[in-house]
């Protein structure tokens, strides 16, 4: 691999890693996108038999909630292989011209490299280019980002911060379309230089608010197969920050647990926050899921509907959003139900700028990493959702009422319908399942599920709960009724191909107890579930199977297995997180955490399911160290990849940056005050006609309609 000289790999920095800094992130991300999850006790202390039901006991109401006066309102291989580049050299380099492919995206799988390089790395023959950056300005009159000069007025009209989900909307011509991306979480560490000062930190917070939300803009390209271009100050721009008005939606709205001193009717939400993983709909909207929005309150967790979400209480939030604005203290009586406004899918059209996004409370209240949508066999939406904590759960919501022509009416379809979380059961003995990785005597983990209702028709059918209760404390009602923990369930995708349903699941250093369906302890690398509907989209029944066990295939002390392919053959790969599919059907997954479990560079990979290569993981591309690959979108008909690059150099500062993604030439220009920056990216095949990475490029476009210039010099 040939690196150039302004994308050379950085000295070997390596910061204090505390303790809690388990399996896979650094401690920087721990805090500021998780709130140190996994320094505290995990969450789900309920007694729920892995693969056993239970009865739903009858509960107390309000000793379950704690609702006092304010709570009202493979036999595994460890054989040696071949270390990761010779292992796809002796493919061939069948990376998509071996096996099952998308039309228009043949590549040679690259060999991975280590988590000290601060590039993105791609195929041979292909070249990347950013689309948009944080705070590259959305509207006619914003300033570009200029580091040194700040604001949170200038931000609310800016790109905003660390993308997460993300999707490319092209209109029917092809030469015009949307780009819609959430912002899931910011950095302030090296967004600003350290600073004491009571009212610099507060206008810091409100940019840490502004940088928050989604965004909308308009692309446009020159034909199809040509990568895009943002334009500023179109039509459909929009940014949606933690300030924003959202409409409650379904049978939580104006309930007691969601009323607080600022909406006493509890159905208009200021804001949105923490967001991940998304999808979009059969109908044109986007759909993003509030995840870990704990940190950003001072919490009391004096109930065990709070200590269900998060187990410890805390006098300061992630960000001190509570120095500028008192509905970010939970503990005060009146904005004790704040939190319970956050934790949501919320949906947005991307077509509207003037539309009010939603936040579905039929959809139920968690940790969602997002919520993919496919229109099942009798017409009605399925929505298919993870939970996103180590031992929690799968989920999927089924709509009342059909997709139909009119959008209007498939607007209100997430309002109404029958809530489930999902119970396994292995197939194979108890005994054959070893903790270790290693296969069953029939060769796979497999079984059969059941989809077990929290809500019906609206109203709860877990006894002692009301349908409200359900919903703001949905994980207390799926432990009432025996749903199977997981292991940090990520993306949930329904393959639109086929609509077998695959769930990520990230990795679970704290297991202990393998099942059948978590057949790892110390599960630090992470798997994915294959599910079929056995009943249809909307039964209740599936059967599942274990599609990969994620690792380091060459590692002797590892069990991988990879849907029974050659595992000398495939990319290692570890900590799968968000997923997507080509139009031939195949997987591809992103990464989060392979830095801190195998040392190489978070990617996307593709994944053939079918044939002789199902299995078969293929490393497309590699994002700069400390970032994570976010959002993938794969636009094979076009020879078209996206993702998002969330945290590039998340663990150094504005004095000590750790890289100098995306702008690296620029960033040792004299005078330049440089830093990494959030971007999305796509990637493309090269041509003689169309150049790659150019300075005009990195730099944002030409000043007027296509992203302004960067400002970031100093004085």
């Amino acid at each position: 691999m040939t690196i150039a000289p302004d994308r050379r790999p950085l000295l070997p920095l390596e910061p204090a890693r505390p303790r809690h800094a388990r399996g896979k992130r650094s401690p920087v991300t721990c805090t500021l996108k998780c709130a140190d999850a996994c320094s505290h006790p995990v969450p789900n202390t309920s007694d729920n038999p892995h693969f056993r039901e239970i009865a739903s006991a009858a509960l107390t109401r309000r000793a379950v909630l704690g609702l006092g006066a304010a709570g009202a309102l493979g036999v595994a291989v460890t054989a040696a292989t071949p270390a990761p580049a010779q292992a796809v050299a002796a493919t061939g380099g069948s990376g998509g011209k071996g096996g099952a492919r998308g039309a228009n995206l043949l590549f040679d799988a690259i060999a991975p490299v280590d988590n000290l390089v601060d590039d993105v790395t791609v195929p041979a023959g292909y070249t990347w280019r950013p689309i948009i950056r944080w705070g590259d300005p959305l509207f006619r009159g914003v300033p570009p980002l200029d580091f040194e000069n700040q604001s949170a007025e200038a931000q609310a009209g800016q790109f905003g911060y660390n993308c997460d989900y993300l999707d490319i909307i092209a209109d029917p011509s092809g030469r015009t379309g949307v780009l819609a991306a959430n912002h899931e979480y910011v950095n302030p560490g090296i967004m600003f230089a350290p600073s004491t000062d009571p009212a610099e930190l507060d206008e810091r917070a409100a940019i840490a608010k502004a940088a928050h939300g989604f965004s909308v803009v308009e692309l446009e390209r020159n034909g199809k197969r040509e990568p895009w271009t943002y334009v500023v100050g179109a039509r459909r721009n929009r940014r949606i920050t933690a300030d924003t008005m959202f409409e409650a939606t379904g049978p939580a709205a104006g309930s007691d647990l969601l009323r607080t001193a600022q909406d006493p009717q509890g159905r208009w939400i200021k804001g949105t926050l923490g967001n991940c993983a998304g999808g979009t709909t059969p109908w044109g909207t986007v759909l993003s899921g509030e995840e870990n929005f704990d940190g950003y309150f001072v919490w009391a967790a004096d109930t065990p509907g709070q200590k269900r979400i998060r187990s410890s209480a805390s006098t300061s939030s992630t960000y001190t959003f509570e120095r500028i604005d008192p509905r970010f203290n939970a503990r005060t009586p009146e904005f004790v139900n704040e939190p319970n406004r956050f934790g949501w899918i919320v949906e947005i059209d991307p077509q509207n700028p003037t539309s009010v996004p939603k936040k579905h409370t039929a959809l139920g209240r968690f940790k969602h990493e997002g919520a993919n949508v496919i229109v099942g066999e009798d017409g009605r939406a399925v929505a298919y959702m993870g939970d996103d904590q180590a031992d929690d759960y799968l989920y999927k919501f089924v709509s009342k009422n059909r997709v139909s022509g009119s959008r209007r009416k498939n607007l209100e379809l997430l309002s109404e319908g029958d809530l489930y979380v999902a119970r396994f059961t292995g197939d194979s003995p108890a005994s054959e399942i070893t903790g270790t990785g290693a296969l069953p005597a029939d060769g796979s983990f497999d079984g059969s599920g059941e989809w077990i209702p929290l809500t019906k028709g609206g109203r709860s059918v877990v006894p002692g709960f009301s349908a409200a209760e359900v919903l703001v404390h949905t994980r207390l009602a799926a432990d009432a009724v025996g749903a199977t923990k997981l292991d940090r369930p990520e993306d949930v995708e329904p393959n639109p191909k086929t609509g077998k349903v695959y769930v990520a699941l990230t990795n679970n250093t704290g297991r202990t107890v393998a099942d059948e369906a978590n057949p790892v302890v110390n599960n630090r690398y992470g798997h994915v579930l294959e599910l079929t509907e056995t009943a249809g989209q909307a039964g209740t029944r599936f059967a599942w199977n274990v599609l990969l066990l994620c690792g380091d295939p060459t590692n002797p002390d590892v069990s991988t297995y990879f849907a029974g392919f050659p595992k000398e053959l495939v990319s290692p790969i570890s900590c799968p997180d968000n997923l997507a599919f080509d139009s031939a059907g195949n997987l591809w997954i992103s990464t989060d955490g392979a830095p801190g479990t195998i040392a190489i560079d978070d990617g996307l990979y593709k994944v053939p399911l079918k044939g002789k290569d199902r299995g078969h993981v293929q490393l497309f591309l590699q994002v700069p160290r400390e970032a994570e690959t976010c959002g993938p979108v794969v636009h094979d008909e076009d020879g078209l990849v996206f993702v998002a690059v969330q945290h590039p150099g998340e663990n150094g500062s504005v004095a000590e940056p750790r890289s100098y993604f995306p702008d690296y030439a620029d960033a040792h220009a004299p005078g330049v005050v440089a830093g990494p920056r959030p971007t999305v990216i796509q990637v493309f095949q090269e041509r003689a006609d169309r150049p790659g990475r150019s300075r005009r490029d990195r730099r944002g476009g030409d000043g007027d309609r296509r992203g302004g210039r960067d400002s970031r010099r100093g004085s």
